[in-house]
């Protein structure tokens, strides 16, 4: 890569790092450096990064890297990571307001504590607040359409706030504006009695914790589920549980989760995602697409 200076970006009161090693922030562990990593103190450090930084730079966002892959040769020009400035979580009437660095499974608990129900369904996905938004995320028969009000996102023009219908979201996705980051949200809910909401979670949890690999290195959901199919049938079906590449694995409790057992490359698990779509492909005829996000380049 290139030597980009954090002079090139406009005077920030955030944290500007050079070849900032990534894959400690990823839950694969594993993946090259960002170019320059950025993390705003605020929206209005956000929103000057947005509007002066050099527009040849390429801008890439990451939240808590549940669903991620980054590639081994690294992620060019600025990566963005929301982190403290950006975490708060408040009840609001019968809903709640929470920053996009708030875990799912954090405001979960805090709309639990406030007797809110609708929600439950957020502790069983891994992640964070902004990337639930921006890949309309869901579990356990819910997702982020289902309760959202509006999304506040930061642009190059400013700040703006968007319904969930502006929104357009569709399966694992939004249309978010072009260099859009989601900066906060409001989620609808409605009161519940303690007992219930506590029930529903502990089940959400309870189930996740027996049929998924929650304590692995691991990306979350690999493949979005086909319509009429659900993914870790397909990859079941064409023999590719515990299929290993190296120190990659399909898990063999959940085969449409990839793990990394110690020292797997970011190279190792994209190849074996890809084994495994073409066996898929071949076994059924269907094309399986990546659910986890990669970004960055291939090395040298």
């Amino acid at each position: 890569m290139q030597d980009l200076s954090p002079a090139a970006l406009p005077p920030l009161r955030g944290r500007v790092q050079q070849e900032a090693p990534l894959a400690p922030l990823t839950w694969f562990r594993t993946g090259g450096p960002a170019e320059l990593l950025v993390r705003p103190a605020d929206v209005d450090d956000l929103l000057l990064l947005l509007r002066d930084r050099p527009r040849d730079l390429k801008l890439t966002v990451i939240g808590a890297a549940s669903n991620l892959l980054v590639r081994d040769g690294g992620v060019r020009g600025i990566v963005v990571k929301l982190a403290r400035g950006f975490s708060d979580i408040l009840v609001d009437g019968e809903g709640m307001i929470a920053g996009a660095a708030a875990l799912d499974a954090t405001v979960a608990e805090h709309a639990a504590a406030a007797g809110l129900a609708g929600l439950e369904f957020l502790c069983g996905i891994p992640g964070a607040i902004g990337g639930a938004v921006a890949m309309n995320a869901g579990a356990y028969g819910a997702e982020i359409k289902d309760v959202l009000d509006w999304a506040e996102v930061a642009t190059p023009a400013g700040l703006v706030r968007l319904t969930a219908q502006e929104l357009g979201f569709t399966y694992r996705h939004s249309a978010l504006p072009q260099d859009g980051i989601v900066v906060r949200a409001r989620f609808r809910a409605v009161p519940g009695e303690a007992a219930a909401i506590a029930r529903t979670m502990n089940a959400i949890r309870a189930a996740r914790e027996e049929s998924q690999p929650v304590r692995a290195r691991t990306g979350g959901s690999t493949f979005k589920n086909p319509e009429g199919h659900k993914a870790w049938a397909l990859v079941d079906a064409a023999g590719c549980r515990g299929l290993r590449e190296g120190d990659a694995q399909v898990s063999e409790k959940h085969c449409n989760f990839l793990l990394n057992l110690g020292s797997a490359t970011a190279a190792d698990l994209e190849s074996l995602g890809e084994t495994v779509r073409a066996r898929v492909a071949a076994q059924s005829g269907v094309t399986l697409e990546w659910e986890i996000k990669r970004i960055g380049e291939f090395p040298a």
